[in-house]
């Protein structure tokens, strides 16, 4: 399933407001490990975006001089 950064920003007030609310610490602590893996695995998929986009950018250079071969 794919969330859009829309999509991951609505869940995580969710849980944040889940957290402020909930009286069982247990639970708020469930709901607050759930966020930490949800914004980890967020800023992971932001940072793998960026560097397949990079490594992907159709800039390449051909160091191989073989110009003095001629």
């Amino acid at each position: 399933m794919n969330f859009t950064s829309q999509d991951i920003a609505v869940i995580e007030q969710a849980l944040q407001l889940a957290i402020q609310n909930e009286a069982k610490s247990s639970k708020a602590n469930q709901f607050r490990e759930v966020l930490t893996k949800l914004q980890a695995s967020a800023t992971a998929a932001i940072q793998g975006q960026y560097l397949q986009t990079v490594a992907h950018d159709g800039l390449r250079f051909d160091y191989d001089d073989s110009s003095d071969l001629l």
